[in-house]
């Protein structure tokens, strides 16, 4: 599969998912650079918006197996990554694969859980895989987990650590839809007698992996490189940041824009595709100072600020 032909079917995914869910073509094009770039994705909304929904149809559009975690309080990490049972005929322990054994992990509300059951996942989504009582497990390939959580300030929820918030690739929102796309999804249950949509299967999981691994043929010009670079040291002299972005965030958002080029159809990078996936790549791994906080400092605001300050150079198409 060349990039041309990844595009396609990009676009075809994309539409796919949208007759499914009503959000903003934006918001799907992020959770797609997501899988394409190899990362996870979180998601941060209210009840109620679509996550769960966009979560399930990504994976048919794709031909993925999906597995939903629903955390709760009293999860255990055990729950998650499985646990080895006795086999009285055998006489031998056996292990039984828990929920993460799939290719689209729906970690559902992961916020709900304590933070030693939220850093189960830590290990799964780093290394693709999963060590049960000394035993390692490999994960499904391609793996690819979207985390659904609500705002920190709501009632019976942990704040992620900053460990595994700095593990997604991006983080974004669906937001609520505009009067006529509220009016559309009325529409489209009106038209159809099951209570959920459903999407059609456009890749193999074996055209994902494809797929994936086209960013990797993607040419990011040295000019284009040290705006990236410039635009993650800057979020660390930020007055209002008491941690930046870390190294591993730069590399992440280098990821992220070659993956948007494939999206889009290209095979180099522009400065365009920094500035369109830096939002959604570096604002949740900014640590806001006390002061910023008690402030109610956005770091969106700090990263939109970051790209006005940063040269941004001139690349020859």
């Amino acid at each position: 599969m060349d990039v041309a032909e990844a595009s396609e079917v990009c676009d075809t995914v994309l539409d796919e998912v949208s007759d499914a869910v009503i959000a903003d073509r934006a918001f799907f094009e992020t959770v797609l650079m997501g899988v394409v770039g190899r990362g996870h994705v979180l998601l941060e909304d209210v009840p109620g918006t679509g996550k769960t929904l966009t979560a399930r149809t990504v994976a048919e559009a794709l031909g993925l197996s999906f597995s939903r975690i629903q955390f709760t309080p009293d999860l255990l990490p055990a729950d998650i990554t499985g646990t080895h049972v006795f086999n009285e005929r055998e006489r031998t322990f056996e292990f039984n694969e828990g929920p993460i054994f799939a290719n689209v992990v729906l970690a559902d509300e992961i916020n709900r859980a304590p933070p030693k059951t939220q850093s189960a996942l830590l290990e799964a989504m780093e290394e693709g895989q999963v060590t049960v009582d000394g035993d390692t497990y490999e994960l499904p390939q391609p793996f690819f987990v979207i985390a659904t959580q609500n705002p920190v300030e709501m009632e019976g929820t942990f704040e992620l650590p900053e460990a595994q918030v700095d593990r997604f690739l991006a983080k974004t929102s669906i937001g609520y839809p505009e009067e006529e796309g509220e009016f559309e999804l009325l529409q489209r249950r009106r038209g159809r007698t099951e209570q959920s949509p459903s999407v059609q299967t456009v890749l193999t999981p074996e055209e994902v992996d494809d797929v994936r691994d086209l960013p990797e043929t993607v040419t990011v010009e040295d000019d284009v490189l040290r705006y990236i670079g410039k635009v993650a040291r800057a979020t660390r002299t930020h007055r209002n940041v008491d941690v930046g972005v870390s190294p591993r965030g730069t590399q992440r958002l280098f990821e992220a824009v070659r993956a948007r080029a494939i999206i889009q159809g290209r095979e180099f990078v522009t400065p365009d595709d920094v500035k369109a996936v830096t939002q959604a790549v570096l604002a949740h791994r900014i640590v806001l100072t006390p002061e910023a906080r008690v402030e109610n400092v956005d770091e969106a605001d700090i990263v939109d600020e970051v790209l006005d300050s940063v040269p941004v150079p001139t690349v020859a198409a």
